[in-house]
C-alpha cells in the first residue's frame, strides 16, 4: 500500500526516465542553460500531447490511474522500449490487478530436479521470483557455491567478492541483473522481500545504488557469460533463463558450452573433480590431454 506522502511507483519510474532522456535525441537543442539532467516536465507534456498540468500530477502522484492511450503516449516521450512500456503500464493498474504480495513458501517440482541432474555437463539452477536460489544441480555449485539453495543471485553479485572475482565480466553482469531484476519482480515493489533485498543491498553497494536509481526494466533471458574459475580457468559459457510454466514465477538457469570448446573441456574437468567416474580427469585445465598426447574427436564429444 503506498504511504500518505508517497507519489507512487509510477510517478517515481517516470521522474527516473525523464532524467535519462538526452534532449538531443528528441530535437531539443541544448542552449548551455538548462537545470534539471534529461527532459523537463513540460517538454514530455508536449511530446506526449498531453497538458503539462496533467503530467506534473502524475509525477506527483496526484493521478495515479491514467488511460492506456495516455500511458502509451508518454512511453513514446520517454523513448521506452516494448519492455519499459509494459511495465509503466502494470504500475499504473488498478492494485487488484496486481498478482497478491503475499505468497506460499517456494519449492521446485520434483521434475525439474530430476531432470537438472540429468545434465552432466549443463549447470543448472531455479531461483523464485525475487532471485532466491530454490534448487541446483551439482555442476552449477561447483562452478559457483553461491549458485546453491539458500543464496539469493543478486545478492550475491553484488555483496560477495569471490562472485566479483568469478566473473571477468563483473560491471556488465551486474548492468544486467539489476534490470532483470526489477522486471522478474514486476510492478509489486512493496513486497516485503523485494524491499529487503533492495534495502540491503542499497546500503552496501553504491553501484547497485545508482543501477537501480535508473528504473531499467530488461528480461535478458540469453547471452554469455565470461568466468575465470580458481579450478579450471578461463570459461566461456551461454546462458538461457527459461520461465517455469505454472511455478509462481520460478526461473530455470542454464549455462552451456560451445560444442568441441575449450570451455567445454573445462566444463568436463570441473565435473570430474567432484565425480572422477565422469571420465574427464585426463584434460587439463589448457584443453590438453595429461599423457601429452594431442586431443582426439573422441576426446571433444565423450
Amino acid at each position: 500500500m503506498t504511504t500518505t506522502g508517497d507519489p507512487g511507483p509510477m510517478a517515481a519510474y517516470l521522474r527516473a526516465r525523464r532524467q535519462l532522456v538526452k534532449p538531443a535525441s528528441v530535437g531539443i537543442p541544448d542552449t548551455g542553460n538548462r537545470r534539471v539532467a534529461g527532459l523537463r516536465r513540460e517538454e514530455v507534456a508536449f511530446l506526449a500531447g498531453v497538458s503539462s498540468d496533467y503530467y506534473v500530477r502524475l509525477e506527483q502522484g496526484r493521478d495515479r490511474h491514467p488511460s492506456e492511450q495516455v500511458l502509451v503516449s508518454i512511453a513514446g516521450a520517454l523513448q521506452l522500449d516494448e519492455e519499459g512500456t509494459a511495465y509503466l503500464l502494470q504500475l499504473a493498474a488498478s492494485p487488484s490487478t496486481r498478482r497478491p504480495g503475499h505468497r506460499r513458501p517456494e519449492t521446485v517440482g520434483e521434475g525439474i530436479r530430476t531432470l537438472m541432474n540429468t545434465w552432466p555437463l549443463t549447470p543448472a539452477y531455479v531461483h523464485g521470483t525475487y532471485m532466491d536460489v530454490l534448487a541446483a544441480n551439482p555442476l552449477a555449485i561447483a562452478l559457483s557455491p553461491f549458485n546453491g539453495p539458500g543464496h539469493n543471485s543478486i545478492l550475491a553479485a553484488f555483496l560477495e567478492p569471490e562472485l566479483r572475482a568469478l566473473h571477468a565480466d563483473w560491471k556488465e553482469m551486474t548492468a544486467r541483473i539489476v534490470p532483470y531484476l526489477r522486471s522478474v519482480a514486476g510492478p509489486d515493489v512493496a513486497d516485503p522481500r523485494l524491499v529487503e533485498i533492495v534495502g540491503e543491498l542499497s546500503i552496501r553497494s553504491e553501484r547497485f545504488r545508482r543501477l537501480w536509481a535508473r528504473q531499467d526494466v530488461k528480461h535478458k533471458a540469453t547471452g554469455t557469460s565470461r568466468l575465470q574459475h580458481p579450478q579450471v580457468g578461463t570459461l566461456e559459457l551461454h546462458y538461457e533463463k527459461l520461465l517455469i510454466p505454472g511455478s509462481r514465477g520460478q526461473t530455470l538457469v542454464t549455462y552451456h558450452a560451445q560444442p568441441g570448446s575449450d570451455s567445454e573441456d573445462r566444463l568436463r574437468l570441473l565435473a570430474s573433480l567432484g565425480n572422477p567416474a565422469h571420465g574427464a580427469a585426463d584434460i587439463d585445465t589448457n584443453g590438453r590431454r595429461r599423457d601429452g598426447t594431442a586431443r582426439t574427436d573422441a576426446d571433444r564429444t565423450t
